[in-house]
């Protein structure tokens, strides 16, 4: 190895999504990380997507957009060999008065550009998703405030929910698919893999000159820093401090024998904050311990799962962040307590059938990741410190989504070509401009799940 165009630190979905746009463009790549691509958070994914974003500008919409677009290119090209759906995501809150928070949360999302807002208060207005697949599916979101219709196509909620939002253009599909065709995709241009682990970087009259792996000296003219959770230790190599923090996020796969949740069922989401009906008993032993005494408290709303696997599996993955204090990072990942049984019993606010499973749990299955952020909870992607240096990243759980746009908006930087305008709202350069920086002060919803 003699040198490189490109040479991109993190073989995650941001590294492999990068190497793929940029061998499209004709570049030379290569694409490093200490472990085999894919397994570290990328392996732990929920491998969920939406375009359903918060915020004061349309940017992240308009990201998310694109990727689901550039999603549903591969999905075509190849079969749908990613097992691409969009049976959406389903917010469901058992609080009347949570019921015009949906509704305004729709109306925002599609002045941003999700798609239109459809209000059902009356039956047959409805028209579900379907199990598979992912073309003649409608955007935007229905609000569904008529209990018959919410019976007739979601029996299995609690009686007590009174409205449930139903985002369209969401879904998931198989995350390591997605990242081996991506991989293999641009192997077959000629991008090269090495298990091996960046050492230094080095610079020339300011600009990037040379990768140091293993001992071994590598030329090149431009450096990606798509290290994930270690975003913030290579962005020292080049000379800076980026604004990421990292907090640890959790998930439970278990066997939902009972049948609980249907195999074609949406994601499911508690749109409520709660507090958790601890016996006294419980009380005193939480109380006891101090990382888990914050779960006596209200928590967050946020719970969700949905069906893993086809139609002969029984397995169901489950989410809550209900603890997102910024962490160090450290592997392998430390686990929460009561980690399951606080998931499960969040669940139950609006799936009470999964109350069986409190008592006689099912034997959980936990893993996870780190979740790098910044601030605003919007990605780093574009040039940033000596001439040559790029980072991509901060994706914050939501890499699978937005990899493939993310990884176009960072080859057009590298090439010289036009970013789309939103590309605007991600470029590190964005803290430099203090108006922007004031704004963050207001800037309270984050769309983080």
């Amino acid at each position: 190895m003699t040198g490189y165009d490109v040479i991109i630190c993190g073989a995650g979905i941001a590294g492999v999504a990068a190497a793929d746009a940029l061998t499209a463009c004709g570049a030379s790549v290569l694409l490093v990380d200490a472990c085999s691509p894919l397994s570290l958070t990328s392996n732990a994914s929920s491998e969920c997507y939406r375009n359903w974003w918060p915020g004061p500008d349309g940017a992240m919409v308009a990201l998310m957009n694109r990727s689901i677009d550039l999603l549903e290119v591969l999905a075509r090209e190849t079969n749908n060999a990613i097992a691409l759906n969009r049976r959406g995501y389903l917010y469901v809150t058992t609080d009347p008065a949570r019921a015009a928070f949906l509704q305004q949360a729709g109306e925002a999302a599609a002045a941003l550009g999700a798609g239109p807002l459809r209000v059902h208060v009356s039956p047959g207005t409805y028209t579900p998703a379907a199990a598979h697949g992912f073309d003649g599916q409608p955007d935007g979101a229905d609000l569904i405030l008529d209990q018959a219709t919410l019976r007739q196509h979601f029996p299995y909620l609690a009686d007590t929910a009174v409205a449930a939002l139903h985002a369209r253009r969401c879904g998931w599909l198989s995350a390591q698919q997605l990242g081996m065709t991506l991989l293999e995709r641009a192997r077959s241009r000629g991008a090269r893999f090495l298990c091996a682990r960046v050492e230094a970087v080095e610079m020339a009259n300011g600009r990037i000159s040379a990768v140091r792996l293993d001992g071994q000296r590598i030329v090149t003219g431009a450096f990606v820093n798509a290290a994930g959770p270690f975003l913030r230790q290579v962005g020292r190599m080049v000379g800076v401090e980026l604004p990421v923090f990292s907090e640890r996020h959790l998930k439970v796969a278990f066997e939902d024998h009972l049948g609980v949740i249907p195999r074609d069922a949406p994601l499911l989401i508690c749109a409520d904050p709660q507090t958790l009906p601890w016996t006294d008993e419980e009380r005193a032993v939480i109380a006891d311990e101090p990382e888990a005494r914050m779960l006596l408290g209200e928590l967050p709303a946020g719970a969700h799962c949905r069906p893993e696997g086809g139609a002969g599996s029984a397995w169901v993955i489950a989410l809550w962040a209900y603890d997102a204090a910024p962490v160090e990072e450290v592997f392998p990942l430390p686990l929460a307590p009561y980690f399951f049984e606080v998931t499960l019993r969040g669940l139950t606010r609006i799936i009470p059938g999964l109350d069986a499973y409190v008592s006689r749990p099912p034997r959980p299955s936990i893993d996870g990741g780190y979740y790098t952020k910044t601030r605003e909870n919007r990605p780093l992607i574009g040039p940033v410190g000596p001439r040559g240096s790029f980072v991509m990243g901060a994706f914050s759980g939501y890499g699978i989504m937005a990899a493939c746009g993310a990884a176009e908006i960072l080859a057009a930087y590298i090439s010289d070509a036009a970013a789309p305008a939103y590309a605007a709202a991600f470029h590190p350069a964005r803290y430099d401009d203090p108006v922007y920086c004031a704004r963050l002060d207001a800037w309270t919803d984050t769309g983080q799940l």
